[in-house]
């Protein structure tokens, strides 16, 4: 299987947002995360770390009305990057699952890299903020994720009464399942669909 570099830098400024991000999926989980909402660093930061992937990001954005323009756009500066990194599809398995625990929280995830977006997400919080970080937030992140990547993406709480044990295990899950999802199977020789292209 061809092994070219999957790695991809990306910018994006808008009136509310001004971000740089370069990924690799290949990569060993290293990871610089400044994005000017500590939550959300460190939930890119354990992405980076279970997915294996490199991951830089600097963002400033409008945080002093809301975090919600930052947290979006860095979703979809992410999967711009994961895009152009992946290139065709070819030889990737294209699905990935985890049932992921933290504590009392449990994650599932299942995703596939099939071209179509659809994020179905089932997940309910005990509370609405994580410091200052609203809680709702972590669903705008992953469906800004989903429709810029083209990804069929299936995210259940199955439990879990802390917001924070609940928003790690989801992104933890998404990592490992991406990982999945995106590893060279030896046996596949071109795109993983019957109809030739995702």
């Amino acid at each position: 299987m061809e092994t070219n570099p999957r790695t991809s830098e990306i910018a994006r400024k808008t009136a509310e947002t001004d971000i740089r991000l370069s990924f690799n999926i290949d990569g060993t989980g290293s990871y610089e995360v400044d994005t000017g909402v500590p939550f959300l660093d460190h939930m890119l930061e354990l992405f980076a770390k279970h997915g294996c992937f490199d991951l830089k990001v600097q963002a400033k954005g409008d945080t002093k009305v809301d975090d919600h323009h930052s947290v979006e756009d860095i979703g979809i500066c992410l999967v711009k990057a994961l895009k152009e990194a992946v290139g065709d599809k070819a030889g990737i398995y294209r699905y990935g699952f985890m049932l992921l625990p933290m504590d009392e929280a449990l994650a599932e995830v299942a995703l596939d890299f099939s071209g179509r977006p659809f994020l179905a997400w089932n997940v309910e919080w005990q509370q609405e903020t994580i410091k200052t970080f609203q809680t709702s937030l972590v669903e705008e992140f992953w469906r800004a994720v989903a429709v810029e990547a083209g990804l069929n993406l299936h995210i259940t709480a199955r439990s879990g009464k802390d917001a924070h044990h609940v928003s790690e295990a989801i992104f933890k899950g998404t990592a490992r399942a991406m990982r999945s999802a995106l590893t060279y199977d030896p046996r596949s020789k071109g795109i993983p669909s019957t109809k030739g292209s995702l």
